[in-house]
């Protein structure tokens, strides 16, 4: 390799051009006073001194001879590791700066971290417990998308029933069909809360599990049929992001079949018949709604059949609308 050929190779390590020149210079003359190097190189002689005392320090070479002014280039192998060192601690600092500097424009666009808007939550406990602690500081309303998995066990939710007891929190909540045809949540968990004010409807299926908590916070997980990708789960600030789980809420309420109305007038079905009709407007099938009534499957047929001919429907899909129109359920 020519020496015009190992200077550039010098200063990416990080010496300056007098350092290389020098140390090229030495590498070919071989041990050197500084009054050497400045009259073969044509140097002045105060500028080679420094770049001597620079070479020291890296441990490029090495000073010997009666008076230590005779300097000679040593293995590099060290004087590289230190060189390195050098650059890799001055490009961190570079990086930090820049960071820095980007980080100071966003705040003056956004003042929000976006790395701020979601907080991530894992393991069973962790979850139950950020979800109570939620739910327990919530002010005015909570609206659900409700759906296996859960994280807690099925037992009653003393929180809501105490919310709505003091009649200052809303909630209104969209189950999906594997949530009500768990006959031991449903009776626990489910019928306790909408029994005392709870608003509730029903899909087949929910896209999410999503819990709003006012207008402050959402909590995301995955539904049943997801379940075994992500046990984790997102807790989501005021944002964009917020803002389309608040629309995609309101979007399934609106399609949601009720599941039960705190205020209906005089219906002609009987109780049986109208937790029947609840089910059956969620998707439930005939075997599900026989154990959820505990009754057989040609109980369940005797009654459709009663409903089919008081609605004038000739399916069940008829009966379900006619139904919700006339706020059977």
């Amino acid at each position: 390799m020519a020496d015009g050929d190992l200077v550039p190779h010098l200063r990416r390590l990080g010496l300056a051009d007098g350092e290389a020149a020098t140390y090229v210079y030495l590498l070919g003359a071989g041990p050197s006073t500084a009054a050497d190097v400045a009259e073969g190189s044509g140097r002045d002689r105060d500028e080679v001194d420094e770049t001597m005392r620079s070479l020291l320090d890296a441990g490029m070479v090495s000073a010997g001879g009666p008076d230590g002014s005779l300097v000679t280039p040593v293995p590099p192998w060290s004087g590289l590791q230190i060189l390195s060192g050098r650059r890799e601690s001055e490009l961190e600092q570079a990086r930090v700066a820049t960071l820095n500097a980007y980080d100071n424009f966003r705040r003056t666009v956004s003042p929000q971290r976006t790395d701020d808007l979601i907080e991530v939550v894992t393991g069973k406990d962790a979850i139950a417990q950020r979800i109570e602690q939620l739910e327990s500081s919530v002010r005015t309303e909570i609206r659900r998308l409700d759906s296996p998995p859960y994280f807690a066990e099925t037992v009653a939710n003393d929180i809501e029933l105490s919310h709505l007891a003091g009649g200052k929190v809303s909630y209104r909540v969209v189950y999906a069909r594997a949530s009500i045809e768990d006959g031991d949540r449903y009776a626990r968990n489910i019928m306790p809360c909408v029994s005392a004010g709870e608003q509730a409807r029903v899909l087949p299926e929910v896209p999410v599990k999503l819990t709003l908590f006012d207008q402050q916070l959402a909590t995301v997980s995955l539904p049943v049929s997801e379940a075994d990708v992500n046990r984790s789960l997102l807790v989501v600030r005021p944002s964009s992001l917020m803002s389309a789980l608040v629309g995609l809420f309101e979007a399934c309420w609106r399609l949601a079949v009720p599941l039960h109305s705190g205020s209906r007038p005089p219906s002609p079905v009987l109780p049986i018949e109208q937790r029947l009709l609840g089910l059956l407007a969620a998707g439930a099938n005939d075997d599900s709604i026989a154990r959820q009534l505990g009754v057989s499957r040609r109980t369940v047929f005797r009654h459709l059949q009663r409903l089919m001919d008081h609605a004038g429907a000739t399916s069940r899909f008829q009966l379900a609308v006619h139904a919700v129109r006339h706020r059977w359920i």
